[in-house]
């Protein structure tokens, strides 16, 4: 039995528009490029979302980036999650040290949370160290093997020019050998081999990082156009607000 459209409403966002083609009544929705269309009741999903995967040694810029893709993406009408790696460490990973062992349980738990969200139409932004290959490839493995997309970012960046970004004296204090089990340092990073992205962030701009990560999205998920060239309103605001010419000057203050 065909459900009543009356009782589908209370499921539809605000954004969601109506039209009537052939006698139906039909609800779309922008979701990662693609509509939602229900037909006198009847909800099809029928576009994945992706994985947008930062990896990159700390203060290398990867939450800075996110935030700025993110924007653009809202901008899009993409449903986006970003999970940040401060944030998962001290939520969803919260108790796990700093072992082999626990990084990788924290990587996976991360890689998880985005195949859940991917696989549901949701654009996921992962933005941690994730030094390991091994396991960033198994999550690469299992997000794709869901049907969606895994975008790899490379957020690469000399230690020198992250010691000197480095306000809290973390590499300072690891390259001395005052610190223990540093990410690049003291415990290993292992380069992805063939990343979908590589961002130099001690020589690009924000605005050219944003603009290549926006470009290979284009390229592999069929993001919605903008009406104008370049960035989104959104991007291009906090863009000028801050003043940010290179992503190095964008993390003196982080």
């Amino acid at each position: 039995m065909a459900q009543s459209p009356g009782l589908l409403q209370p499921w539809v966002s605000r954004s969601t528009s109506c039209s009537t083609r052939n006698g139906l009544r039909q609800w779309t929705q922008p979701l990662c490029g693609k509509a939602v269309i229900t037909s006198e009741g009847t909800l099809i999903r029928n576009k994945k979302g992706f994985t947008l995967w930062f990896t990159g040694l700390s203060g290398a810029g990867k939450t800075t980036l996110a935030g700025f893709v993110e924007q653009e993406l809202r901008a899009r009408g993409l449903s986006v999650e970003v999970l940040d790696g401060d944030e998962i460490r001290t939520n969803l990973s919260k108790g796990l040290g700093f072992s082999k062992e626990d990084r990788d349980t924290n990587i996976r738990r991360i890689g998880y949370v985005c195949r859940l969200l991917s696989r549901n139409g949701v654009a996921a932004i992962s933005a941690a160290i994730s030094p390991y290959r091994d396991v960033r490839d198994e999550v690469r493995r299992l997000i794709e093997a869901d049907g969606a997309t895994f975008i790899e970012v490379y957020v690469k960046c000399p230690i020198e020019v992250l010691a000197e970004r480095d306000v809290k004296g973390l590499y300072k204090k690891a390259l001395a050998g005052e610190l223990k089990g540093f990410t690049g340092v003291s415990d290993p990073y292992e380069e992805p081999l063939a990343p979908e992205v590589v961002i130099e962030s001690n020589r690009e701009t924000v605005e050219s990082s944003v603009t290549k990560i926006i470009r290979e999205l284009e390229q592999r998920v069929q993001l919605p156009q903008l009406k104008a060239s370049g960035h989104s309103g959104a991007v291009r605001t906090a863009l000028d607000a801050e003043g940010l010419e290179t992503l190095a000057q964008a993390l003196m203050s982080a």
